[in-house]
């Protein structure tokens, strides 16, 4: 559960930023999300299913200065949500059938009852690398 994981190039990345309705705390959604995550590694985690692997972050309430650029006001720009669910898939369609599936589909709707907003974003691999 929490081990190292290898991202092997060329897959995808999902990003979905969680934004929690007023008053839910990251606490009160902990179980579901870990049923959530559960099922996803354990149901789609091979090469037909395609997820390689996962990771879910909290905010941590920081925004970088020296990585951030932006001329758009303070609350035009995205809201960053309380949770970042990232996932790694050998395809895009791999993700959409999997998260189209009954299995997935009834754990992310118990997630969502605890949000006021949910988008998950893809991204292609165009590098990687470790320190030499």
């Amino acid at each position: 559960m929490f081990h190292p994981i290898s991202i092997p190039f060329g897959c995808v990345m999902l990003f979905n930023v969680v934004d929690l309705k007023e008053g839910v705390t990251v606490e009160d959604v902990e179980m579901t999300l870990g049923e959530m995550c559960n099922v996803v590694k354990n149901t789609y985690g091979d090469d037909k299913g395609g997820f390689i692997a996962g990771q879910v972050f909290k905010y941590g309430g920081f925004v970088s200065e020296e990585g951030s650029f932006a001329e758009e006001p303070e609350e035009k720009r995205i809201k960053p949500g309380e949770l970042a669910i990232i996932t790694y898939w050998n395809s895009y369609e791999q993700h959409e059938k999997s998260h189209a599936d009954k299995a997935f589909r009834d754990k992310f709707d118990e997630l969502l009852e605890f949000c006021d907003d949910a988008y998950e974003t893809g991204y292609e691999m165009l590098w990687q690398g470790v320190p030499e």
